[in-house]
């Protein structure tokens, strides 16, 4: 009995104390309850922990954004129009369209970033697909420069553009390591959303990785087939194409490529490991080079295989004369149905295993031939511009 009535007034003078902190809190600002029962995880500098991380990430955005600017474009398409005086022109109020005098226009299309100071950019191959149209790209400090030359790389929706640089030459963006990114991991987009924002800057974190996707442009008509691309949710619209996808060191990770039409904050990138692949060769032979083996073909589907008692396979219509795959002894009416190890009948057929292959690469594969499988070897070519 003595414990209980110990304990019943050991709870009534809790609470006497609780509501008096509280009451002291409020009317004269003492805060009783803050000095006996501590609400702060840490302090740093005189700031709580959850303020001086927040500084960090904002201060660490801001510092991305003020070093990588500079070396972020905008690329756009040069459009001729008519156009008129009004004020100068009496009949210019019932000039017909078409009538005026032509001028060109400039239409922002696309992003890209600079990765050599004498004057390379890289964006996507599908922001400067057109052979026929010419191109130019404006810098932060709307300095306008003219695409003398363009690289493409279809293989990897890639694409170098060379333009002439000032005399103290241009700032080079640093090019990260995207082999060891991680799920979850902080990353910063820059470039010109809706083809009219310029240097625009978001944010977000990696939202997967391995991705494999279609993309398509709004600005073009080409669709790509994208493979072990970088999901993320930093906000990436049209006219983002072609800019980087930044760490919180400032250093590109991945070049954004495509959204996802109908959702919110799904947006892709392409890893910048396959973009210093692709620029490995290209700073070798001053182009970009695809593997080439020399065959026309045509996959069989299982209900056919079935039907005429064949493997499923990549069905050979026609051998390039003089080809790898001539040299390589593939005849017409052979079916490849293994190349490099891999079934051909995955995603993307045969054509998008060769087009993970380099120049040179030496391949054993496997043909069914009259009812035999035959395994044979091949040293791929270089397919022609």
């Amino acid at each position: 009995m003595r414990r209980f009535f110990i304990g019943l007034a050991s709870g009534v003078l809790l609470v006497v104390v609780l509501l008096s902190g509280a009451t002291m809190d409020r009317l004269w600002g003492i805060p009783l309850l803050d000095r006996l029962f501590s609400r702060q995880v840490g302090t740093i500098g005189g700031k709580s922990t959850l303020e001086q991380r927040i500084l960090t990430e904002e201060s660490a955005v801001i510092e991305v954004a003020e070093k990588v600017s500079p070396s972020v474009v905008t690329v756009s398409v040069v459009r001729q129009s008519d156009s008129f005086d009004p004020l100068s022109d009496p009949f210019g109020s019932l000039r017909l369209p078409g009538r005026g005098q032509p001028a060109t226009q400039d239409r922002d299309i696309g992003s890209g970033f600079i990765i050599d100071a004498d004057g390379l950019v890289v964006t996507n191959k599908h922001v400067v697909d057109d052979p026929s149209e010419t191109y130019r790209v404006a810098t932060k400090d709307d300095t306008v420069y003219e695409v003398k030359k363009i690289y493409r790389d279809p293989t990897n929706d890639l694409a170098i553009l060379k333009i002439d640089p000032p005399a103290g030459g241009l700032r080079p963006i640093e090019l990260g390591d995207s082999g060891a990114l991680k799920v979850g991991q902080f990353v910063i987009a820059i470039g010109t959303a809706l083809g009219e924002f310029r240097h625009t800057v978001t944010t977000g974190v990696i939202s997967g990785l391995g991705r494999g996707i279609q993309a398509g442009d709004p600005f073009s008509v080409t669709v790509e087939e994208l493979d072990n691309v970088i999901q993320t949710d930093a906000a990436i619209n049209p006219g983002n194409s072609g800019g980087p996808l930044l760490n919180s060191a400032g250093q590109v990770i991945g070049v954004n490529a495509a959204i996802a039409g109908g959702a919110e904050n799904i947006g892709f990138a392409i890893p910048i490991n396959v973009v210093k692949a692709s620029l490995e060769t290209f700073n070798a032979t001053g182009k970009f080079s695809r593997a080439f083996l020399g065959v026309r073909y045509q996959m069989i589907p299982k209900e056919s295989a079935l039907l005429n008692e064949v493997p499923q396979g990549a069905y050979v219509i026609d051998v390039v004369e003089g080809s790898p795959a001539d040299g390589a002894g593939i005849e017409q009416q052979d079916i490849i149905t293994a190349f490099d190890g891999q079934d051909v009948n995955t995603d993307g057929g045969l054509a998008a295993i060769i087009g993970k292959k380099k120049v040179g690469d030496r391949v054993s594969f496997q043909v069914w031939r009259d009812g035999k499988t035959l395994d044979l070897s091949v040293v791929l070519g270089e397919a022609g511009e």
